[in-house]
């Protein structure tokens, strides 16, 4: 122990110190004890992988901790099926993250315990069970990103929600919306034996078809490019309004360009769709 203490702080003992951290450890240990035999849900954050030797196979573990003791939660209690080839990349999305365990097990003598996220999620995802129905709004906290689905957590729960169930308006790539981490109020649209849907959109304000009156075929009106498909490009009119429009001959667009479109329909019974023509296209900064 560093001698500053003893010359700072008049009366200060090392040894009174030391028993407080004996005190501290027993007392985490106990908690540690406690949270084993009641099967209680600990969250800690996931701070690195180590591969350790669990009953005679080399495991790779995500490692946690409580206070200064280390905990281990193999491969296959990570609640990441171990047969996916993308298995070990899925685990280590979830580093620096707190996440949910239960104790499976722990041993003073090696200062470690062995835990189970996998367990914690079935617990966590049959209180969900129990509490949700269609209509239901949750919030849901995004796992992984992709351009057109995010994979997100409902409470022990994965959804897989499509990019169309995020936003009225088109979405080039939902990973310039939404990052690991964030939290979506979602509500849950259906309910089956196989899997659950949710849905941002019931409650999101929706555009249509009360938009619709403010496009008339032949109108033109200024728009931004919000995508280019190969089958066409979105151009934005509005937020969560798009209408698609066929590719130019002789000129090309990218996503955040300014241009003029024409309307050349406007589909108002079911579908809800605009179609349009780009009839020039503008510097950025116009």
């Amino acid at each position: 122990m560093s001698g500053l203490n003893d010359i700072l702080i008049e009366g200060f003992n090392p040894e009174i110190v030391a028993e407080l951290e004996r005190e501290r450890q027993y007392d985490i240990w106990n908690d540690i004890a406690k949270a084993q035999q009641t099967e209680r849900i600990v969250g800690e954050q996931l701070i690195g992988f180590e591969t350790h030797k669990i009953n005679e196979q080399k495991v790779v573990c995500g490692v946690v901790r409580i206070g200064k003791i280390k905990g281990l939660i193999p491969l296959d209690e990570s609640g990441i099926d171990p047969e996916d080839p993308y298995a070990l990349n899925k685990f280590r999305a979830l580093a620096n993250r707190e996440i949910q365990f239960i104790i499976l097990r722990y041993s003073m003598e090696a200062e470690m315990f062995v835990a189970s996220r996998k367990k914690a999620r079935e617990i966590t995802a049959g209180i969900t069970l129990s509490k949700i129905k269609e209509g239901y709004n949750i919030y849901c906290v995004v796992r992984e990103v992709e351009k057109g689905h995010l994979i997100g957590d409902i409470g022990g729960i994965d959804v897989h929600i499509p990019a169309f169930e995020l936003s009225y308006g088109w979405v080039d790539d939902l990973r310039s919306m939404h990052k690991p981490g964030d939290h979506i109020r979602v509500q849950v649209v259906e309910m089956s034996s196989e899997k659950i849907k949710v849905s941002r959109k019931p409650l999101m304000e929706n555009p249509f078809p009360e938009c619709l009156s403010r496009y008339v075929p032949n109108g033109e009106y200024v728009g931004t490019v919000s995508g280019v498909q190969a089958y066409g490009v979105f151009v934005a009119l509005e937020e969560g309004v798009d209408c698609l429009a066929q590719h130019l001959k002789f000129q090309h667009v990218e996503k955040g360009s300014k241009v003029l479109v024409r309307i050349t329909k406007v589909e108002s019974k079911g579908s809800n769709k605009i179609h349009a023509k780009i009839v020039r296209v503008m510097s950025p900064l116009n």
